[in-house]
């Protein structure tokens, strides 16, 4: 009997324990729960009106700063949320700080680019919209993110550059001149007339309306080949003309020589045959 009745003392006792804790942390816990949902509620809409301000001004900044933004608040959120339940937030940060070291030497290669993309925002050799070529792509960059870059290709492929990568190398920024030189090689036959031919090159470049007058179009004797005389041809243009034309003027060319009487000679090989007796 004496056995029954202090198991069931204990029983009691574990009882009102475990309604006193329950009465105790049961509130904070609640308090706590509320809080986060509510706080990564107000985060993402702080975080999206944020978004849609800054990618007016500079969508090249917009996208790495809301985002990392976004991380920072949603962190001292979960410390203050801890904070309720009557977590000490001094160990909490310490157990934070621990854990982030370790992730970090985990993550050397994402730190990296995290570094990367902090020194594209500092220098800002790109930004979105221009067309670069780097890592042996050449598209438009449709998005800088903390860690990656995403370029869209001329032939519509999504191509993701680590930005570690892309600070640590070399790249072309296509779009960063409002103007760029269109280079153009030209071959006419050793006894066709190149005054002419020159004469022919300026008239078509003078008469296309994207060709600028400044700087002033170059046409020269670039090379004496194997089978033909090499004219170089270099007019400048609007960057966002710059392939159109290229092509056009190959077309034109072609046909006003072929009028003009002019040769574009193709590589030729005479062949002696010898008998032998």
């Amino acid at each position: 009997m004496e056995d029954l009745f202090s198991e069931s003392g204990a029983a009691a006792t574990l009882m009102e324990q475990a309604i006193t804790l329950t009465m105790l942390y049961a509130p904070k816990v609640l308090l706590a729960i509320v809080t986060l949902i509510i706080g990564m509620w107000l985060i993402n809409r702080f975080v999206n009106v944020l978004d849609n301000k800054l990618g007016k001004r500079d969508p090249t900044l917009n996208k790495f700063l809301c985002g990392l933004l976004g991380a920072v608040l949603k962190i001292l959120l979960l410390i203050s949320a801890a904070s309720m339940i009557g977590i000490a937030t001094t160990s909490f940060i310490a157990i934070i700080g621990a854990a982030g070291l370790a992730i970090g030497l985990a993550l050397q290669g994402s730190l990296g680019n995290f570094a990367g993309g902090v020194l594209i925002l500092i220098f800002k050799p790109f930004k979105v919209g221009d067309t670069i070529e780097a890592q042996g792509f050449l598209g438009s960059v449709a998005e800088i993110s903390i860690l990656y870059t995403v370029v869209n290709t001329f032939d519509n492929r999504r191509i993701v550059i680590p930005n570690g990568d892309l600070s640590n190398s070399s790249l072309t920024n296509l779009s960063a001149y409002a103007t760029r030189r269109c280079d153009m090689s030209f071959g006419i036959g050793y006894s066709d007339d190149i005054d002419k031919a020159k004469a022919i090159c300026k008239r078509l470049i003078e008469e296309d309306e994207r060709s600028l007058i400044e700087p002033a179009p170059l046409i020269v004797v670039g090379g004496l080949g194997e089978s033909s005389v090499d004219l170089t041809v270099r007019a400048w243009v609007n960057s966002a003309d710059l392939w159109p034309y290229y092509w056009d003027m190959q077309e034109k060319v072609k046909k006003a020589f072929d009028a003009e009487g002019i040769t574009i000679p193709f590589p030729q090989r005479d062949v002696h045959m010898f008998s032998d007796k």
